[in-house]
């Protein structure tokens, strides 16, 4: 018998082999694979970009539009101008960098195409583009979905953040309680002016020291809104004159300290999810979870007042008897939904405090930097209304101090609290203006198309307002009859409720 002897040792060597072997190769494939599906994938999107490309071309030659320009890109995919832009909005001057981006194109150019990444947007800070966007072609547009998620962890579904029917039914609740006779009453205002008065102390010469009154601007405003909104102040100006609020059942007192503090950073983080656009859900943390419940946390103890109180906080009496106009009372006679009242309440009072906090800092910056206008405004203001801080003002007065309307329309002209508004083309569409080598052609834009309105660019184009167009120039206004190149309340459907 012929015998072979083998080491054991052998064995796995043997049998090892081809199995190492077999799972290499099933790496290998599962590799191969995966990297087939992706490249695979890339064409595809390709390839629809492609046919959505030639589809779009062939619908703007059928319309008799021209070509738009487009920003130049950085690189290959448009990050760079990405980065750009979030620095830009980071250090504030976002505005500015839109301004110097679309002069650097040139100073006749109006409207542009920009690539960023995977997408296509157009920027314009054309008036007849404008008046397109929101007025006369209004139906082809509405607030993207992107500024919907962006926005909604701290405003929820409400008028600034719905679409469709969503936001006629908001708009429609709310549009009522913003008539004359209900916010020209001035008693609520001069309060909370007096507080804001007691924390400036005059100094030598009866001037004050340097000091930021900014803060004092946003303290004012949101004393203001949150009385008219809710009929109780916050009192961020002066915490020692806060009233005892009532029990709310279930609830602990809210933290009235933080709000202010809380709305700023919500709105920092706003910002940054606005500015990334469709990667909004890239910027999230747990600062501003933090913020959006506190804030939501007092306003439902404000909404639970209402809803728990009765008929005592149903229609509250003044002192002299007359009724005392809240808005959230007037909203849950049409509405007892906690949630509905909660979003409304807040967008009004996130819109209102930040509006007229910056307007207020705005208006006192350039007439510190203006002394030729601060003295004729103070000669005016003496002459019509008094020297003396008893003196009686009315609503109808303010409309007729002319200069003191100027001032604000021109703070409002080259600040722009509202640098930029957005819309989205729900179907394909054209605006009138921004194609072929004069940009006097109309443009299309496609369904899904985000289109920036740059209305800090707009009003200061000098060939709108003149060579002076950087110059704060209150008397500009005698004479200007200004259209869709200033439109700092909106204007169309959405536009401002309170801009009286």
């Amino acid at each position: 018998m012929f015998v072979v002897r083998i080491p054991v040792s052998f064995f796995p060597r043997f049998v090892a082999c081809p199995i190492a072997n077999i799972e290499a190769t099933m790496k290998l494939l599962s590799l191969w694979t995966v990297l087939l599906a992706v490249v695979s994938l890339v064409l595809y999107k390709i390839f629809l970009s492609l046919k959505e490309k030639r589809r779009q071309n062939a619908e703007a030659a059928r319309r008799g539009c021209g070509e738009c320009p487009m920003l130049p890109k950085k690189d290959i995919l448009g990050i760079t101008r990405f980065r750009e832009s979030i620095r830009a909005t980071r250090a504030d001057r976002g505005p500015k960098y839109v301004v110097e981006e679309m002069n650097a194109l040139g100073k006749d150019v109006h409207t542009v195409q920009v690539r960023v990444l995977d997408y296509t947007l157009n920027v314009t800070r054309d008036p007849e583009n404008a008046k397109a966007v929101f007025s006369s072609q209004s139906n082809d547009f509405d607030i993207g979905v992107h500024r919907t998620q962006s926005w909604k962890p701290l405003l929820g579904v409400g008028i600034f953040t719905s679409q469709g029917e969503t936001w006629k039914h908001s708009r429609a609740l709310v549009r009522p309680q913003f008539s004359k006779e209900q916010v020209s009453d001035l008693d609520l205002a001069e309060r909370h002016t007096r507080e804001l008065s007691n924390r400036i102390s005059a100094g030598v010469g009866g001037w004050t020291e340097t000091m930021n009154i900014q803060p004092l601007f946003y303290n004012f405003a949101l004393d203001t809104v949150t009385e008219f909104l809710y009929g109780y102040s916050v009192h961020a100006q002066n915490p020692d004159a806060r009233a005892a609020l009532p029990a709310v059942k279930g609830m602990d007192e809210p933290n009235l300290l933080e709000l202010g503090g809380n709305f700023d950073q919500g709105k920092r983080w706003i910002e940054e999810r606005g500015a990334f656009y469709k990667w909004y859900w890239l910027i999230s943390s747990k600062d501003f979870d933090h913020r959006c419940r506190e804030i939501h946390k007092l306003v439902d103890w404000f909404v639970q007042t209402r809803l728990q109180g009765g008929e005592k906080e149903k229609d509250p009496q003044l002192a002299d008897g007359r009724k005392k106009f809240i808005l959230l009372n007037e909203l849950a006679k049409e509405t007892q939904n906690p949630l509905e009242l909660r979003n409304e309440s807040l967008s009004l009072l996130f819109a209102g405090r930040d509006t007229a906090g910056a307007l207020l800092g705005w208006v006192f910056y350039f007439l510190a930097r203006n002394e030729r206008v601060f003295n004729k405004l103070r000669t005016i203001v003496l002459e019509t209304f008094g020297a003396h801080t008893t003196s009686e003002i009315s609503f109808a007065q303010l409309k007729a101090c002319q200069y003191m309307l100027h001032v604000i329309n021109e703070a409002f002209r080259v600040a722009a609290v509202i640098p930029l508004n957005e819309r989205v083309a729900v179907r394909d569409t054209t605006l009138p203006h921004g194609g072929g080598p004069n940009g006097d052609q109309p443009i299309f834009i496609p369904k899904g198309r985000q289109v920036l309105i740059a209305t800090y660019a707009m009003q200061h184009r000098a060939d709108l307002w003149g060579d002076d167009v950087e110059d704060f120039v209150p008397e500009r206004w005698e004479s200007k009859k200004a259209g869709y190149e200033f439109i700092p309340f909106g204007v169309g459907p959405r536009s401002c409720l309170g801009r009286e």
